[in-house]
């Protein structure tokens, strides 16, 4: 495994902000740290650089204790969001710094300098100002220099935080592409739920310090933990219910579940997906209440008479205006028990 942490612990003022945290990292895997603000997804990533020492645990790379090890010293590569490149330096001086702090000879800084912007989309950018970049072009040199000393593990601290969604959404599948490529580590941390499940492999969701939930895209997607990483991810129609072999008692009334889903007293989600909208008078009635245009459906929602509000994702051409009544049903394919 080439990181691991072992119950690794980060106090600020008496409060784990980091609490007793386990984590591996596979060689070539890239595993994206989600989680919202104070959750201690940066906390955790400045531990293994080196930046912030542990209270209590272990961080280990190639199974070699790092305490005590400095950052620079510890052979991986970070990015932060805010890129931090030299002003007074040009692009290539940037992306050579960290060879040249390594003693690497002229003649190899220059090639490995044009081969790494090349590599990131700026083919013969080394003498441009830093000043006259873009933001996406910024990136890109800030992960041209981390990447320069070929580190075992590339860290990425909001690596697309700062540039708008289009090109975030660009930016994320060629750097998928690139680590795929070059078989590079990665550990990122970032709030955007849709920029880690487009860049991991695994995904990590913390709260207050702790792992809440980790595992594939797919997996954290189809089934989260419990109702703060359901939320988390963006899914509102979450209950309390009392479910049964093939129903669940919630507050929009009986509502179906899959073969084999765990009994008991549980909380259920109900995908946008699995709400099915019928004419009045079938099903559970409700009003809409508003519409959100997500380019592929509506996103729409609707408010029960005596019970939470509701998301139903309808196709474009399909969906109710505002003000509009309608009947619910539920479809079992799109709902989870969780927990």
């Amino acid at each position: 495994m080439l990181l691991s942490l072992q119950g690794a612990t980060v106090r600020f003022g008496g409060r784990a902000v980091l609490d007793a945290v386990d984590l591996e990292v596979a060689e070539h895997e890239i595993v994206c740290v989600l989680g919202p603000s104070g959750s201690g997804k940066s906390t955790l990533l400045r531990a293994v650089a080196g930046l912030q020492p542990l209270d209590s645990g272990r961080v280990s790379l190639d199974g070699r204790d790092q305490a005590g090890v400095p950052a620079h010293r510890r052979g991986v590569g970070l990015m932060f969001q805010d890129h931090q490149l030299f002003p007074q330096r040009d692009v290539g001086g940037n992306v050579a710094f960290g060879l040249r702090m390594r003693g690497t000879s002229k003649a190899r800084r220059a090639d490995r300098v044009q081969e790494l912007l090349a590599l990131v989309g700026l083919p013969g950018a080394g003498p441009r100002a830093v000043a006259a970049l873009s933001g996406g072009e910024q990136q890109r040199v800030a992960l041209a220099r981390a990447l320069a000393p070929s580190p075992r593990l590339l860290m990425l601290d909001e690596p697309l935080g700062q540039l708008d969604r289009s090109l975030r959404e660009r930016l994320v599948v060629e750097l998928k592409e690139l680590f795929g490529r070059l078989g590079t580590t990665v550990l990122a941390v970032t709030h955007d739920q849709s920029e880690a499940f487009a860049l991991a492999d695994r995904v990590v969701v913390m709260r207050d310090g702790r792992i809440a939930q980790s595992g594939t895209p797919l997996a954290v997607w189809q089934r989260p933990a419990d109702a703060f990483v359901a939320r988390f991810l963006g899914f509102e129609n979450v209950a309390e219910a009392m479910v049964g072999a093939e129903a669940a008692d919630t507050p929009w009334g009986k509502v179906p579940v899959p073969e084999g889903a765990p009994q008991g007293s549980r909380t259920v989600l109900v995908r946008p997906a699995g709400v099915r909208l019928v004419p009045v008078g079938e099903g559970l009635a409700c009003t809409v209440t508003a519409r959100t245009f997500k380019g592929t459906h509506v996103l729409v929602h609707l408010q029960p008479d005596d019970a939470p509000r509701l998301e139903a994702a309808c196709a474009l051409r399909a969906a109710p205006e505002v003000g509009d009544e309608v009947g619910v049903e539920f479809d079992a394919a799109e709902i989870a028990v969780l927990g």
